[in-house]
């Protein structure tokens, strides 16, 4: 039931609109190409560099390149057969200057790569993304699996725009130019390389799609390995605790093992279509250098167009071989955009409010109406829950194990999002605030802290960048942390990943002097001195109370001693709040929650402190 001062006639629950998502267009192949994540990152190219440029630059030095062969064949059958010296020197200086233009045309086109910008910019976006993600996100995904797509994925990405499209769109433009020069020099042997391509088009079609689904099962294998390597550094200690070292090994192994087997699959594939690709141009060749010097001999082509003939054929090989690096390669970097595409199209169902200025000085605090219940669950966590929370008021959270007080303070800085009723600070609904407003207003300190490898002051100043040294020993007084004057560096010392060179109290008591310094509002404590001994978590409570009288507090408690910090007691029972009062009242009258704290060592059975 609602507390007697909300009134749910006169203060109805907000109803909050579904999510709408665009759909897909109708089909076709334009639809397919606009749908396509590699086609989609183009649009990652445009600011820093005209693509077109590259696409002239690349044009232009394939003319040149085929330009050549063109006057060797007038050199051979011009001043060579006419044993004109002038005219030798003067085609020889063309060549020279041909080769020497394709040699500056290819270095422009390499120093204009935009390549490792787009990278920064995509990059820069999924980590900016992945910030927006809800928890529900992060829960679900393995994070081997988004270090991957934000490391190896981008990377593939990036080499295929640097080398793998432009070779493609040259490559292209000179198979079509020099089949139409060779088809107009001597159609008999143009014909003969037209129809060689057949074969290597069917061939090349159907290793596309083998080929992209062994990469994907290899990137998604990856990532998998990459999640465990991880969890097993981070969980080195249990490991070998319990003795499991070897086990944890085995299990290694298997998926280094698949991961082998995979690859492998790939390289055989790989090199079944290299091998094709390295014979059929080889015999092509052979094949015009037979019926060529047929031609010559019977007097029905020159020895300079077959010299011109042969050498723009040769021009085709690099083309064709580099074919299948370049379908490899694509191939590779669409299965990569495919898995970046996915977190980027990844709607945040938690975004910003429509007030965009809003603030909340006072931090009153009431929960209304409140349920929230996980995607495709049976039954709510929370229900029909009421709470009103003053300002200057700290109410404690009591309830057994599975409760949910630990969902029902995550709802407050909108961690997770109600499912039904509200939740408002000073009668602003919390989902009509932006984020940075409302996580300016909350601060909220966890059972199980995290603390990032870098130093301790930049871990206690993570939501207050400003704090003087002064506020920063203030809050490591309330928090009781002078271990940190003890280390190697004091303030500055850099703690290891997660925080594992500390102990579990000492983690607890940063965690709540970051909490603490950033002079919220709205102070969040979920059962945040377990992990403490009896001594110190008496002398941090007593520095609490001072911080908890200026700000509105919400406690999870599990101990009597911690209850005592509150003004009054909210017992969650069943997903809903079922009294809320005094804790000397609650005693008095409510059995499950003296024998709630009767499991505490501190109460004895009649319910007294001792």
């Amino acid at each position: 039931m609602p507390p007697s001062d909300v009134n749910p006639a006169t203060d109805p629950p907000v109803p909050r609109p579904p999510v709408v998502r665009p759909q897909d267009g109708p089909g076709g192949f334009r639809a397919r190409l606009r749908a396509n994540a590699l086609w989609r990152m183009k649009s990652y190219l445009r600011p820093h560099v005209p693509r077109l440029a590259l696409i002239w630059l690349a044009a232009v030095g394939t003319g040149v390149s085929i330009a050549i062969p063109m006057v060797s064949k007038e050199i051979i059958d011009g001043p060579i057969a006419d044993g004109d010296g002038d005219a030798l020197l003067t085609l020889g200086l063309l060549a020279l200057g041909l080769g020497v233009a394709e040699a500056v045309l290819t270095f422009l086109r390499r120093w204009s790569q935009p390549v490792l910008y787009m990278e920064t910019r995509i990059r820069d976006d999924l980590y900016r993304h992945l910030q927006r993600l809800p928890m529900s996100f992060h829960g679900e995904w393995q994070s081997g699996q988004l270090l991957s797509r934000v490391t190896t994925d981008l990377s593939t990405i990036r080499r295929f725009f640097g080398f793998g499209l432009l070779f493609l769109v040259m490559n292209i433009l000179q198979l079509i130019t020099v089949t139409v020069l060779l088809l107009n020099m001597h159609w008999p042997l143009g014909l003969l390389v037209a129809f060689s391509a057949v074969p290597i088009v069917l061939v090349s079609l159907n290793f596309e799609k083998r080929y992209r689904r062994i990469s994907r099962k290899l990137q998604d294998e990856q990532g998998d390995m990459a999640t465990f390597i991880e969890e097993s550094a981070l969980g080195i200690r249990t490991i070998r605790a319990f003795g499991r070292s070897r086990h944890v090994r085995d299990i290694f192994d298997t998926a280094a093992r698949q991961v082998y087997a995979t690859s492998l699959e790939k390289v055989r594939l790989s090199s079944r279509f290299f091998t094709f690709l390295d014979v059929t141009p080889n015999v092509t060749l052979a094949l015009v250098l037979l019926l060529g010097a047929l031609a010559v001999g019977g007097g029905t082509l020159t020895l300079g167009t077959l010299v011109a003939f042969t050498t723009l054929m040769l021009s085709l090989v690099w083309p064709i071989y580099s074919l299948g690096y370049i379908l490899a390669m694509g191939q590779e970097a669409m299965t990569a955009a495919d898995r970046v595409m996915e977190v980027l199209d990844t709607e945040p169902d938690i975004t910003d409010g429509p007030a965009t200025a809003a603030t909340c000085p006072h931090g009153h605090l009431r929960f209304e109406g409140v349920e929230f219940r996980y995607p495709g669950a049976d039954r709510p966590v929370l229900r029909d829950l009421w709470l009103d929370v003053r300002p200057g008021e700290t109410v404690a959270v009591v309830g057994a194990t599975g409760s949910g007080k630990t969902t029902l303070t995550a709802l407050v800085p909108r961690l997770l999002d109600v499912t039904a009723g509200r939740i408002t600070i000073d009668g602003h609904d919390v989902r009509d605030l932006p984020l940075s407003t409302l996580r300016s207003v909350v601060a909220t300190a966890f059972e199980e802290p995290t603390l990032f490898s870098m130093s301790v002051r930049e871990n206690l100043t993570l939501g207050r960048s400003d704090a003087s040294d002064e506020e920063i020993h203030a809050a490591i007084e309330v928090a009781q942390a002078h271990f940190v004057y003890d280390l190697p560096w004091g303030l500055d010392t850099r703690i290891g990943e997660q925080g594992m060179s500390l102990s579990g109290g000492q983690r607890q008591r940063l965690a709540l002097a970051r909490a603490v310094l950033s002079r919220p509002r709205i102070l969040v404590l979920d059962d945040t001195l377990s992990a403490l001994d009896v001594e110190t978590e008496a002398l941090v409570e007593e520095a609490l109370k001072r911080v908890l009288a200026e700000a509105t507090g919400i406690v999870v408690a599990h101990r009597a001693s911690t209850v005592l910090l509150a003004d009054k007691v909210a017992l969650l029972q069943d997903g809903t709040i079922t009294h809320v009062g005094r804790h000397e009242e609650l005693l008095a009258t409510v059995p499950e929650y003296r024998e709630l704290l009767a499991q505490d060592a501190g109460l004895d059975p009649e319910g007294v402190l001792r």
